[in-house]
């Protein structure tokens, strides 16, 4: 791996630590870190501060998934397969937005970057994770629970592919799809305790 190589990660590792939710927060007047669920993400952004916001902190972090896997692809030296080197991008993006380090360390919980990396990366198990979201959220309205179902989804699909569909995809996709379905798994473990005691909030809805 080159020079070049090693600069595009710490640049996708400094991409994804941008804490746009954060930033749009305090240009509202509000620290999302004192509100609500205390997260940075689109799910909270949208509860404090209205539903157009849930949208443009989504779009904003998916963003910093899907650009430094397309960079990567396109700019990286060759030392590795192109396809591998933006996927290895797109993962350093989702370390940063999960551990920033312009915050500490202490950041989101890494859905909206994953799936910008995936879109990206790995389109075909990246669109069936977001049918499963929309399966889980549609009729409960519970953003952790379909959350959870699309990191498990995710990694699911990108073994079965290849086997019933004839949809090719790499084994560096099908590791990496495993390694960010059990982050999102493990940061969303708040999440998994309020909704087996019936305290998770359901969007659109306030907190019981």
């Amino acid at each position: 791996m080159t020079t070049i190589d090693l600069l595009l990660l710490c640049a996708s590792y400094l991409a994804g630590s941008l804490p746009i939710g954060l930033w749009i927060g305090r240009l509202r007047g509000v620290d999302l870190r004192e509100h609500g669920s205390r997260n940075i993400g689109a799910t909270n952004a949208g509860r404090v501060l209205g539903r157009r916001f849930f949208f443009l902190v989504f779009a904003l972090d998916f963003a910093k998934g899907c650009l430094p896997v397309v960079v990567a692809q396109r700019v990286g030296s060759g030392a590795l397969a192109a396809d591998t080197f933006g996927l290895l991008a797109g993962v350093a993006a989702i370390v940063g937005h999960v551990f920033p380090l312009f915050l500490r360390f202490k950041g989101g919980k890494g859905v909206a970057t994953a799936a910008g990396v995936f879109a990206a990366a790995a389109p075909w198990p990246a669109l069936i994770a977001l049918l499963a979201w929309l399966a889980l959220f549609l009729p409960t309205r519970y953003v952790s629970l379909a959350s959870l179902g699309a990191a498990v989804v995710l990694p699911a699909s990108c073994f079965l592919l290849p086997r019933h569909a004839g949809v090719a995809v790499g084994v560096p996709v099908q590791v990496a799809a495993c390694a960010v379905g059990v982050l999102i798994v493990v940061r969303h473990r708040s999440n998994i305790g309020r909704l087996l005691r019936g305290e998770e909030s359901r969007a659109g809805r306030p907190k019981s």
